[in-house]
C-alpha cells in the first residue's frame, strides 16, 4: 500500500477513533502566555505514559491542533515523577499482527513524521524513562533536552524483543549520531544515563531536574547547541563498510539466531542517507517479517515473564502493605558469594554487616567488592563518588558482633550442612525473633536447617540462592520450606525486586529448580568426553544452540570440585542419572579444578582458555545439531520432571528461571516452551 495513502488512511483512523472513544486523556495541550505550546503526557490513571493506539489518536489531535495555532514553539514532556515516554504498548504489539501490526506502526510513523514537519522549532525535555517510541518520539523533535536525575535513561531497546524501532529510530538516529553510534545503540539495547547520552549526542543539554522546563524553553528561543553533522559517518560509502564490519561481529556472536539484529544492521545502514520515506519503509517492513518470528514471540513472552516477576504475591492473604521493610543486612561469609551479595545490596543504598571468622577471608573479601565497584564505575552504572559512599555502607568483621539490628541475615558460608546448622543456631541467639534467616545454599536441603538443633523460629528461615556472579545475574530463586511463613515470602519477595534482582519461588527440593535442570546435562557433558568426543566439539555445539556458554566450559568456571558437590548431593536424592562422569572424578583428584586452578577440561592462560586440543570424536559422532538437541533434551526432560513435582508452580516460571538463571537461548523460549511443553498446570 501506497505510504501517503497509509498516512491519509492513520490520520482518519485517528479522528475517527478520537470521536468514538471517551476516555481519560493522555495527552494535555496548552498554550504559555509568550506563544508556547506545551504537550504534556500523562493521565490521573495510567502508572505509566506507553504509546497504544488511543494515545497515537489524541497525539494526531494535538499535532494537528499545533498546525491550526501555530504557535513560537512545541516543548513535549510528561506528568510522570519516573517516566517521559516508556515506548509502545507492548501487550498490544505481542498480540497482532499482520494488517494490525502495520496499521499500528504507520499510524506511529505519521504522527512523528508530522512532528518533524511542524514548521516551528520543537524541544522533547525528557525526565524519566525515554524508553523506544518515546525515544522515537523525541528524536522526531529538533532538539533534546534530559533530567540528570538517576531516573532517566534513554535508548532503543526493541532488538531485545526480537524487533526493531520502526518509529522512525532507525532512520532518525543514524542521521544525528552516525552509523556506527547508532547501531551500537540499537544492536545492544543499551538503556543510557543521561550524561552518557549527552556525550553520544542523543541529547543536546543534560541539566538538573529543577532546571528542565526553563532549560526546554531557553533552546526554543536561543536554538540548539550548535552540532557538526555527522557526514563521514552516515555518507553510503562508510555505511557500507561499518554494515559489513558489524554484520560479522554479530554473526560471530549470534551465529545468526536474533534475526532482529541482522534486519537491524540492514535497515540503520541504508536509512543514514536517502529519502527519509523509503527509510521508513524499510522500517515498517522489516518489524512485520520480524514480529511474526518465533524469536520475537519468545523474547515477547520474556518480557512479560520478568514484568510478572516484579509484581507477583505468593500469598494474597498476607496483608503486604503492613510487611516491615528490610533496611539493615548481614552476611555471613566473605568468599566470592558472600562478598557478591554484600556489594550488590550495598549498591542499593542498603547497610549491610559483612562476618567472617577469618580475618584474612575478610579482608580478601572487601577486595572483591572494592573491584567489583571500580568495574561498575568503568561501566558508568556508578559515579566514583556514588561507588565510595555505597562501599562505605559495608562494614566488615571478623569479630562476633549485635546482629540485634538486621532485619535479615543471608549465609553464604561453605557447602557443609553441619556448618550451616552451627551458624544457624548461632544466628538464633543473636538476632531478633522477626530477622528473616536466608541460606544461599545452591542444594543443600534447607528444611534441614529449621531442624537443626538450637535453631528457633523456623517459619522465619528461607532460601535466597543467588547466581554466580551476582553483579551480573539477575534471577534469585526463593526457596520456601513448608515452615516457612507467607509473611517471610513475600518479605523477601519484596526485599529481592528492591535490589533489582527477580525472583521465582520454589520448593525445598535437592538441587532447588535450576541446579537441578542444569546438571543433568553438564554430566551428560562429561560422559560425552569420557566417550571421547572433543571438549570443543561439544561446547561449539551448544554456542550454536543459542547457549552464552558451552557446557564443558561452564563446568571449568564453576569449578569441578562445586560441581561434582552439587552432583554429589543429587546423586544422594535422586539416583544413577546424577552419577558423576568419571573424568570429572579423574580430574578432581588430579587437582585439575577449572579456571581457578589453572587447569580442567580446559588449560587456562592467564585466566583464558586455551583452544585448539588435540583429539577428535569418536567415529559415530552425533552432528552438531543432534548434540545439541540430545543435550537440551535432557535439560527439558528435567523441566518436565520439576513441573509435575510442583518444584515450582507452574512451566512459565521454569522457562524464566532457566533463561534468567542459565541463559538458556532466550529466543527459544525455555526448555519446556522449545521442548513443545507449554501446559501450565
Amino acid at each position: 500500500m501506497n505510504e501517503t495513502i497509509l498516512r491519509d488512511k492513520a490520520n482518519a483512523d485517528s479522528r475517527a477513533g478520537a470521536k468514538s472513544r471517551a476516555r481519560t486523556r493522555r495527552i494535555h495541550l496548552e498554550l504559555t502566555d509568550d506563544n508556547v505550546a506545551v504537550v504534556t503526557f500523562g493521565s490521573s490513571n495510567k502508572t505509566a505514559n506507553v504509546l497504544d493506539e488511543a494515545t497515537l489518536d489524541e497525539l494526531h489531535l494535538a499535532v494537528s491542533a499545533l498546525e491550526s495555532l501555530k504557535p513560537d514553539g512545541v516543548l513535549f514532556t510528561s506528568s510522570s515523577d519516573s517516566i517521559f515516554i516508556a515506548g509502545a504498548d507492548l501487550k498490544t504489539l505481542a498480540n497482532i499482527n499482520g494488517e494490525r501490526l502495520e496499521h499500528l506502526v504507520v499510524k506511529g510513523q505519521s504522527a512523528f513524521s508530522r512532528i518533524a514537519d511542524l514548521p516551528m522549532p520543537t524541544v522533547a525535555a525528557i525526565h524519566g524513562a525515554c524508553v523506544g517510541g518515546g525515544f522515537e518520539l523525541a528524536l522526531a523533535c529538533d532538539a533534546r533536552v534530559a533530567s540528570r536525575d538517576k531516573a532517566t535513561r534513554i535508548g532503543l531497546p526493541e532488538t531485545m524483543l526480537g524487533i526493531l524501532p520502526a518509529w522512525g529510530g532507525s532512520t532518525r538516529l543514524p542521521r544525528l549520531v552516525g552509523v556506527p553510534a547508532a547501531l551500537d545503540a540499537i544492536l545492544s539495547g543499551k538503556l543510557y544515563r543521561a550524561g552518557h547520552a549527552g556525550k553520544l549526542g542523543f541529547v543536546d543539554a543534560v541539566v538538573p531536574r529543577e532546571h528542565l522546563l526553563e532549560s526546554g524553553m531557553r533552546i526554543l528561543r536561543e536554538g540548539a547547541p550548535f552540532r557538526k553533522k555527522p557526514f563521514w559517518k552516515t555518507n553510503r560509502i562508510v555505511s557500507a563498510f561499518v554494515s559489513r564490519v558489524v554484520r560479522r561481529k554479530v554473526l560471530k556472536k549470534s551465529r545468526g539466531n536474533y534475526p532482529a539484529l541482522l534486519e537491524a544492521i540492514e535497515v540503520v545502514s541504508r536509512g543514514a542517507a536517502g529519502p527519509v520515506d523509503d527509510s521508513l519503509n524499510r522500517e515498517r517492513e522489516a518489524v512485520l517479517r520480524l514480529a511474526d518470528t518465533p524469536e520475537a514471540k519468545n523474547l515477547m513472552r520474556l518480557f512479560f515473564l520478568q514484568e510478572n516477576a516484579k509484581r507477583f504475591r505468593f500469598s494474597e492473604s498476607v496483608d503486604e502493605e503492613n510487611l516491615p521493610a528490610i533496611e539493615r543486612v548481614a552476611v555471613i561469609g566473605a568468599g566470592v558469594m558472600g562478598a557478591g551479595i554484600a556489594q550488590w545490596v550495598a549498591s542499593r543504598n542498603i547497610p549491610v554487616l559483612l562476618r567472617d571468622i577469618d580475618r584474612g577471608r575478610v579482608a580478601a573479601g572487601m577486595e572483591n567488592i572494592r573491584k567489583l565497584f571500580s568495574a561498575a564505575t568503568k561501566r558508568r552504572i556508578f559515579s566514583a563518588h556514588e561507588a565510595r559512599s555505597r562501599m562505605d555502607l559495608i562494614s566488615p568483621s571478623a569479630e562476633p558482633v549485635s546482629l540485634e539490628r538486621s532485619d535479615l541475615v543471608i549465609e553464604a558460608a561453605v557447602e557443609d550442612l553441619a556448618v550451616k546448622e552451627t551458624i544457624f543456631a548461632d544466628l538464633c541467639e543473636r538476632t531478633r525473633p522477626d530477622t528473616i534467616l536466608a541460606t544461599n545454599t545452591s542444594a543443600l536441603p534447607i528444611s534441614d536447617l529449621g531442624k537443626a538443633e538450637g535453631v528457633t523460629h523456623p517459619e522465619r528461615i528461607i532460601g535466597l540462592h543467588f547466581f554466580n556472579p551476582v553483579s551480573r545475574m539477575k534471577l534469585v530463586e526463593v526457596v520456601v520450606t513448608d515452615f516457612t511463613s507467607p509473611e517471610v515470602v513475600e518479605r523477601s519477595l519484596n526485599f529481592v525486586r528492591s535490589i533489582g534482582k527477580l525472583p521465582v519461588v520454589v520448593k525445598d527440593s535437592p538441587g532447588f529448580l535450576v541446579n537441578r535442570i542444569l546438571m543433568p546435562y553438564l554430566i551428560e557433558a562429561g560422559r560425552l568426553v569420557d566417550d571421547g568426543y572433543a571438549p570443543e566439539y561439544i561446547d561449539e555445539a551448544m554456542l550454536d544452540f543459542g547457549m552464552p556458554m558451552g557446557p564443558v566450559r561452564l563446568i571449568d568456571e564453576v569449578g569441578l570440585d562445586v560441581a561434582g558437590h552439587v552432583a554429589a548431593t543429587m546423586r544422594e536424592a535422586f539416583g544413577d542419572r546424577f552419577e558423576l562422569p568419571k573424568c570429572l572424578g579423574d580430574y578432581i583428584r588430579d587437582g585439575r579444578l577449572g579456571r581457578k586452578s589453572g587447569h580442567g577440561f580446559y588449560r587456562y592462560d592467564d585466566g583464558r582458555a586455551v583452544k585448539g586440543h588435540p583429539g577428535g570424536n569418536p567415529a559415530e559422532a552425533m552432528s552438531k545439531p543432534e548434540l545439541s538437541d540430545h543435550l537440551a533434551g535432557l535439560m527439558a526432560k528435567e523441566a518436565r520432571l520439576c513441573l509435575d513435582e510442583g518444584v515450582a508452580k507452574c512451566a512459565d516460571d521454569i522457562d524464566f528461571a532457566m533463561i534468567l538463571g542459565t541463559g538458556f537461548a532466550p529466543f527459544r523460549g525455555g526448555p519446556l516452551t522449545w521442548s513443545g511443553i507449554t501446559k501450565n498446570d
